[in-house]
């Protein structure tokens, strides 16, 4: 007879278990950040440090806080100014994203930089990177690596080309 009433509880507490999983807040779409044209350089032989480039798009306003990649002891934001015509280059703790605007991260401006490679770049190889954002989480992106003294992705179309997984 006990065993009638101990299914019952059971099977609430399995149901309620299976409501909660179907009412887990799910990411917001909204806040999905596009990331494209993700390229680097190709370097030298014995090169300890290269550069990769990239666009973020976010709908919201959001915040690049670090990145990581496999092919470097260290991935930090630099960026370029020109100041009484000398370029400087300064590391940057983060990046805000406007809603709706490009981030373009370029050759001469807002970069990132790898520190100890742990590889060459060569042309036509492709590397993982991984970039956390405040809001949107981590995101894996595909670079593709570039002739040496490239100034853009081989086959950039301008939009549309998605390098996110």
């Amino acid at each position: 007879m006990l065993l009638k009433p101990l299914a019952a509880a059971a099977s609430l507490l399995l149901a309620g278990a299976a409501l909660a999983q179907t009412a887990a807040p799910q990411a917001a779409p909204e806040a999905q950040v596009e990331i494209r044209d993700a390229w680097a350089r190709a370097t030298p032989g014995k090169a300890e440090n290269g550069a990769a480039y990239l666009t973020i798009l976010s709908p919201v306003p959001d915040r690049l806080t670090g990145i990581a990649t496999p092919v470097a002891k260290k991935a930090e934001l630099h960026n370029m100014t020109s100041e009484g015509g000398v370029m400087k280059m300064r590391a940057m703790p983060e990046l805000d994203l406007k809603p709706g605007e490009p981030a373009a991260l370029k050759p001469g401006g807002t970069h990132i930089m790898l520190m100890g490679l742990n590889q060459q770049l060569k042309p036509g190889d492709h590397f993982p990177l991984t970039l956390s954002f405040e809001k949107a989480g981590n995101r894996e992106v595909t670079v593709a690596v570039e002739k040496a003294g490239a100034m853009g992705p081989e086959g950039h179309t301008g939009a549309g080309m998605s390098m996110q997984h």
